[in-house]
């Protein structure tokens, strides 16, 4: 079969990007070796499909080259998605942080996207694997279980590793490689955090628990709520944490959340001098994990069971720089099991940020998850699927 650009891969990016180049007048196929187009986009928002998020800005996707990602981002926005939205009768809410949901479930997104493709005429074959790519002269040969296709312009749009039991597989980096491309080496992003020895033990017994705080790491600080687990932590400041998070480095916990913890505690001194210290901390954290933070000593006995009368300044000051600063460090992450996001991927550096077309073999272009860009928590992920697809659609 020819035609004139065949994308791989059925899921967001992939699905977007074959309906706006067909909307062109391009004669378009996808394909891909799951049953079922777009299962991230079933699964995301809790089934209601954090679709993007009104504060996308290239400083919240890491990539080595941080640079990538503005032209893309620039071009295809929150505001153009909200339109096709809109179109299709799609009503939306936003959460905290600017993360819009759909109002009804996530199918909705996928309808939407399947209209687009039948709407231009998209020849969409799932079910189908790769067994080759070849590429001669100006043209790629695709053999597949489904026939061969020849095309002179090809899309990877296979995503990363996260959830391989959604059928995430390295097929894109494959392909990258193949061509000569070089591949920032992926690791698990978007995942909770897991710990060993005492840390492991105080932390499963508080496992349910969540309170707001304010992590660094990396450079990066996230002020959200963090979740006690059976093997660790995660919640949303851990798992926008994660991403950033190398092997050996500490994960630094800020439970005053930015706030002047030592003038809080002076300050309910004065109004509350009878008070215990335990009892004013119990104010901002949760009652088992203040008892976990006394038994490590983060808070000794004697000062937790004192009157905040009888502390002077100076010991609140020391307890609130304890608190601000208390650092943990990690074993590892739960993995591609549980990673919502691949960090790393098809490096940028050979990639066109206009067109996401490879500057070493034309016509072959990377988008999505599969390429080393990767967004915070919150919808960041699927904007920068509609914006990598928009404008390799464009050109292909």
């Amino acid at each position: 079969m020819v035609v004139d650009a065949l994308v791989i891969g059925a899921g967001a990016a992939g699905l977007f990007c074959a309906a706006q180049a067909a909307h062109r007048g391009r004669r378009v196929a996808v394909i891909d070796h799951a049953a079922k187009p777009a299962e991230k986009v079933r699964i995301s928002g809790g089934g209601r499909c954090n679709f993007t998020n009104i504060h996308t800005d290239p400083a919240r996707f890491i990539s080595n080259n941080p640079h990538f990602a503005k032209s893309a981002l620039a071009r295809y926005t929150p505001t153009d998605f909200l339109s096709l939205l809109k179109r299709y009768d799609i009503t939306w809410h936003e959460k905290a942080l600017g993360q819009l949901f759909c109002d009804g479930r996530s199918m909705l997104i996928i309808k939407m996207l399947l209209d687009e493709l039948n709407a231009s005429g998209v020849d969409l074959r799932l079910g189908t694997e790769v067994s080759e790519i070849s590429k001669s002269g100006e043209e790629f040969r695709v053999e597949t279980s489904s026939g061969t296709f020849c095309t002179a312009c090809l899309v990877i749009a296979t995503g990363g590793l996260s959830i391989p039991k959604m059928g995430a597989t390295g097929f894109a980096y494959d392909v990258a490689r193949q061509f000569g491309h070089a591949i920032v080496p992926p690791r698990a992003g978007l995942v909770p955090l897991v710990f060993s020895g005492k840390d492991k033990e105080d932390f499963a017994a508080l496992s349910g628990i969540s309170c707001p705080v304010r992590v660094a790491v990396g450079g990066a600080t996230f002020d959200e709520a963090m979740l006690f687990t059976h093997r660790g932590l995660s919640g949303p400041a851990i798992l926008q944490a994660s991403s950033y998070w190398r092997e050996g480095e500490p994960v630094e916990i800020d439970l005053f959340v930015g706030a002047d913890g030592a003038q809080d505690l002076i300050t309910a001194k004065a109004k509350r001098p009878r008070q215990t210290l335990i009892r004013a901390l119990e104010a901002r954290l949760p009652k088992r994990f203040i008892a976990c933070l006394t038994a490590r000593n983060l808070v000794p006995t004697l000062m937790g069971d004192s009157r905040l009368a009888d502390l002077s300044h100076a010991a609140l000051e020391a307890i609130a720089r304890t608190l601000s600063d208390w650092q943990v460090y990690p074993s590892g992450t739960e993995g591609w099991r549980t990673a919502e996001v691949t960090v790393g991927g098809v490096d940028t550096r050979e990639l066109s940020s206009k067109t996401m077309e490879s500057r070493r073999v034309p016509g072959l272009h990377f988008i999505g998850e599969c390429v080393d860009v990767t967004g915070w928590l919150g919808g960041y992920n699927f904007q920068w699927a509609w914006s990598s697809a928009w404008v390799a659609a464009q050109e292909i």
